[in-house]
């Protein structure tokens, strides 16, 4: 099986990115030919500045293998870097929908309000299906908000496929069973981002442990004081879906388990849940930020790979 998934390197990486993507990344590269791609071009549909960028590039990456990616195993690589992802966006351009790119949530959500929207924010889920189909992927692990651009690549391949004779696989997600969506914990009506969310809300996965105590001790609940998942109650199905990612227990144990306890324990085991789960992820990416030019060789490798 061939996999590829791709992120952004703006932004501090926080759980949800961890939830939906980091360890799908993985758990994934263990079955079959996986490339995993910082996805920089995708950044600067957005006002950036290039220095930082550059930096973000190399935080990413170094976060891409504190999380488990085994560069052995994994292509691991940066997308400007494969010229083909760029030439590839102008091709599938030609056979993509201007209504169906109109109807991109990400679009509405990131362009509302804006004084200026480039063209890129509008065109980048055609870079982003270019991304994919390059590497005729099988399987693209992903969270559940990317869901609307991977039915617009696998739309973009059909209609290439019938064009122009049978050339791209039409690519299947892989979503996480539990935490394919992890909602910020002060406004869990919204998704945890560094962009859209409460700071206080949001558990970056650089957070140091008494931080992340607090931002979770001060989550939003719901009335009442039984710990279940329900629509009613996001505020404890986002705690519940947290300690389930953090500690591989099934939510439904999660909440037999504190069925009767109140919040306040179970907020202070979700808390060290998560301590306990970043601790070896904080300190693997303070070892391998720390050598910026072992992590430019092995992103030049994986370029080479990739290309």
């Amino acid at each position: 099986m061939r996999v590829f998934s791709g992120i952004q390197p703006t932004g501090a990486k926080h759980f949800g990115n961890y939830s939906g993507g980091f360890r799908q990344y993985a758990a994934t590269q263990e079955r079959g030919e996986a490339f995993f791609c910082v996805v920089d071009l995708h950044s600067i549909t957005v006002d950036y500045d290039p220095a930082a960028l550059r930096e973000q590039t190399l935080d990413l990456a170094a976060m891409l293998f504190a999380t488990g990616l085994d560069p052995g195993r994994s292509t691991v690589f940066v997308q400007s870097h494969v010229t083909a992802h760029a030439e590839a966006a102008w091709l599938l351009s030609a056979v993509a929908s201007y209504g169906q790119l109109g109807r991109m949530t990400q679009f509405k959500d990131k362009g509302d309000g804006r004084e200026f929207v480039s063209a890129g924010l509008f065109t980048y889920p055609v870079l982003m299906a270019g991304d994919i189909l390059l590497y005729q992927a099988d399987a693209v692990p992903i969270g559940d908000d990317q869901r609307q651009h991977l039915e617009l690549a696998r739309d973009i391949a059909e209609r290439f496929n019938a064009r122009f004779g049978e050339t791209f696989r039409e690519p299947t997600g892989i979503y996480p069973n539990v935490g394919a969506r992890i909602m910020d914990l002060q406004e869990p009506t919204r998704k945890m981002s560094t962009t859209g969310g409460t700071p206080q809300g949001t558990l970056l996965l650089l957070d140091p442990p008494d931080v992340l105590r607090k931002k979770i001790r001060s989550a939003v609940t719901d009335s009442g004081s039984e710990v279940r998942r329900g629509d009613d109650k996001p505020g404890v199905t986002t705690l519940i879906d947290i300690m389930s990612v953090a500690t591989g227990e099934t939510p439904g144990a999660i909440e037999e388990r504190y069925a009767s306890g109140g919040y306040g324990p179970f907020k202070a085991d979700v808390a060290e849940a998560v301590v306990e789960l970043l601790a070896p992820v904080q300190a693997r990416y303070a070892e391998v930020r720390s050598d910026a030019g072992e992590l430019e060789r092995l992103l030049a490798v994986g370029a080479r790979k990739a290309r």
